[in-house]
């Protein structure tokens, strides 16, 4: 009985966001209801699972998106994004340029929202390959595999933080496997990638072009921009690698464990940044608020559906079905790390949004976690890859590509939707290779 109830549950959700276009917050909480009425809970019993874990999943994830939202908008709009850019193709020279638009593309993307960093960096691939002449999509396509691959692999954004969440994973180890996972994801998924790729006709729409490009001397230093971008995971790496070394009960080790903390490390880099890239910029205290406000306005639906997940997260467990499920899925000889990559890909084929495969595919597979030795960082990485699978035309990102690249429907799946199966793939041979080390 509970496996059809929870069918019938994921099928519900399907048929809510594809067909009906129903907000994906609002569908979490249908099915959330559904299935603990199906599960046979008590209604006040089942009101309660749900705002517990809504409250559990946001109490930690508000802080960490939040900051990480108005860092990522203080980057953008500050010029250090374009500054990055161009620093490193000064530095790699236009013989390496696809490297060094790569490589922007993984620094700014570790703390901007994939779509953000999309509207942010693109235009300038459009400059540089007009510039140097080199190919729409041989420019382009490799730093939106390193964009794609942070999106879906690595803290503060929002699925991989969510999931740490749920499966109460390290944080930090989170980030650091996701790193060491993330370069041969965006080598592969990259620069190889598109050698192989069929020859297509991109160029940018007039209309997509950067409406603000920054003068040189309104660009703050590289060491400036590179430094505020990545202190976060600077502070976060440190304190994971040094944990070991330190007793925490010590003064040093209370001091490494409190700067490391992924809310500490965003907020001290926010503080520092204001200073850095705003007020010792000639920015005013009411331009840079102005900036955090529209920061935090723009993932206030990704807040919601986080939340979302987090009910239909907690209806699962205190409902008995996901111990249920739990026993089923450990019936498989398969690797619990396989098992969640092949239910997160199915999910993304069928709702299109990485974000909710990947929260989806954690209530269902939180018991493998839970009941097996299974490393839940590598959990998380795992349902990562297999959420970026399979891109296509009911995803958002699919689109994104197509209109700004100005490609048919056939060349976007020839292109786009190839790179993100390659990434899928890539990370999840990567996460059974770290597994045996780990």
């Amino acid at each position: 009985m509970p496996l059809v109830v929870i069918s019938l549950g994921i099928l519900l959700l399907f048929f809510l966001i594809v067909f009906f276009r129903l907000n994906a917050f609002i569908a979490f909480i249908i099915v959330s209801i559904a299935i603990g009425i199906g599960q046979g809970m008590p209604l006040d019993t089942l009101l309660s699972s749900i705002e517990t874990g809504i409250g559990n999943t946001l109490g930690f994830l508000v802080m960490i998106l939040g900051l990480g939202a108005m860092l990522g908008k203080l980057v953008a709009e500050s010029g250090a994004a374009q500054q990055i850019t161009n620093g490193l193709i000064r530095i790699f020279g236009v013989k390496h340029t696809k490297t060094a638009v790569m490589l922007t593309g993984f620094i700014v993307g570790i703390i901007m929202f994939y779509s953000v960093g999309f509207v942010i960096l693109v235009p300038l691939v459009f400059t540089v390959a007009s510039a140097t002449g080199l190919s729409l999509i041989g420019v382009g396509l490799p730093m939106l595999a390193a964009l794609s691959v942070t999106h879906g692999f690595l803290p503060p954004h929002p699925a991989p933080s969510a999931l740490s969440v749920m499966f109460e994973a390290d944080l930090g180890k989170t980030l650091l496997y996701g790193v060491v996972l993330a370069i041969p994801s965006i080598l592969i998924s990259g620069p190889l990638l598109t050698r192989f790729l069929p020859k297509v006709a991109a160029k940018p729409l007039k209309e997509f072009m950067a409406s603000r490009t920054f003068k040189t001397n309104e660009l703050p230093s590289l060491f400036n921009s590179l430094f505020t971008s990545l202190l976060p995971v600077i502070l976060i790496g440190l304190a994971t690698l040094m944990g070991g070394v330190f007793a925490k009960e010590s003064l040093i080790g209370q001091l490494v464990s409190f700067f490391g903390n992924p809310v500490i490390a965003l907020l001290v880099t926010l503080l520092l940044g204001t200073y850095t890239l705003g007020i010792a910029r000639g920015k005013n205290m009411n331009q840079l608020m102005k900036i955090f406000r529209e920061a935090v306005s723009g993932i206030t639906m990704v807040l919601l559906i986080i939340s979302g997940a987090g009910a239909l997260k907690q209806i699962l467990i205190d409902s008995g079905a996901s111990e249920y499920i739990g026993g089923l899925l450990q019936i498989s000889s398969m690797s619990p790390l396989l098992i969640a990559w092949i239910i997160a890909t199915l999910i993304r084929f069928s709702v299109g949004s990485a974000t909710v495969a990947g929260l989806t595919t954690a209530g269902i597979v939180l018991p493998l976690v839970q009941t097996t030795t299974v490393s839940p960082e590598l959990m998380v990485l795992s349902i990562g890859a297999g959420s970026l699978m399979l891109s296509h035309v009911n995803d958002s990102g699919f689109w994104l590509f197509k209109e700004y690249f100005n490609l048919s429907i056939k060349e976007t799946l020839l292109t786009w939707t190839v790179m993100e199966t390659s990434i899928g793939v890539s990370g999840l041979m990567g996460v059974l290779i770290l597994n045996q080390f780990v």
